[in-house]
């Protein structure tokens, strides 16, 4: 009986492992000019699950990445974009939404690094962020003398942690924007397309001659466990 009893919590170790989701939702954003995979912060639960409820209702498909600037970022996800009445050639996108925004959630230990992915919004005093439109950092690198003068212009005395410092030296990012919009994800596979969109020809607005359009969809739970043993620290 004893054998028994052990065999069965055994089995039930072993169906509640497989059973468990994963720790990190992915998606993947696809375009003409490739793919890449974004795992969302739990870090920020609120844009993360805005953003997994509108990739489930298929709202970013057909939308397009509407302003672009090199060593900077690209930026997409307004509605407006996918209407062929309003996204003619040469008009101004940007001042589309759904209707709602979402309160800011800056952390100390999620910033501006190349490859992030970040909400866009208006000037409102509470920063919150809109309801769709996003960003993803392609970004620069910055040496200490830039950074040192953004710490006491654009970051109004906000001191940059050392290690973000070093990021920002050796990869790159945009740490003008930190403390100012939300980031909630990161690029962890395909930073390349992101390079490339931002490369494009553009007009006087930043907006690509040529439409960039993109399809955005969540990963499988099974994909998502895999990318997450890929990703995860190895154990001490």
């Amino acid at each position: 009986m004893k054998k028994l009893f052990t065999t069965a919590l055994i089995l039930l170790a072993i169906t509640t492992a497989f059973a468990k989701g994963p720790k990190n939702q992915y998606v993947r954003i696809k375009t003409s000019y490739g793919s890449c995979i974004i795992r969302l912060y739990n870090e920020t639960p609120k844009h993360r699950d805005n953003f997994i409820k509108l990739v489930k209702k298929g709202f970013y498909n057909g939308t397009l990445f509407h302003r672009v600037i090199q060593n900077f970022m690209i930026q997409g996800g307004d509605p407006d974009s996918r209407d062929t009445a309003k996204a003619k050639p040469g008009a101004e996108l940007g001042n589309g939404d759904v209707g709602y925004t979402i309160p800011a959630e800056f952390r100390d230990s999620l910033f501006h690094k190349r490859g992030v992915l970040a909400a866009a919004r208006d000037d409102n005093p509470a920063k919150a962020s809109s309801g769709c439109q996003f960003y993803i950092v392609e970004g620069k690198r910055f040496t200490d003398g830039k950074m040192d003068t953004l710490e006491n212009t654009r970051l109004k005395g906000f001191k940059i942690p050392t290690w973000q410092r070093e990021y920002y030296k050796s990869v790159g990012g945009a740490p003008h924007l930190d403390h100012g919009y939300t980031v909630y994800g990161e690029v962890v596979s395909g930073i390349d397309m992101v390079d490339r969109i931002a490369a494009v020809k553009k007009d006087e607005k930043d907006r690509p001659v040529e439409n960039v359009a993109m399809t955005v969809e969540l990963l499988s739970n099974k994909e998502c466990k895999h990318l997450d043993e890929i990703l995860s620290p190895p154990a001490p």
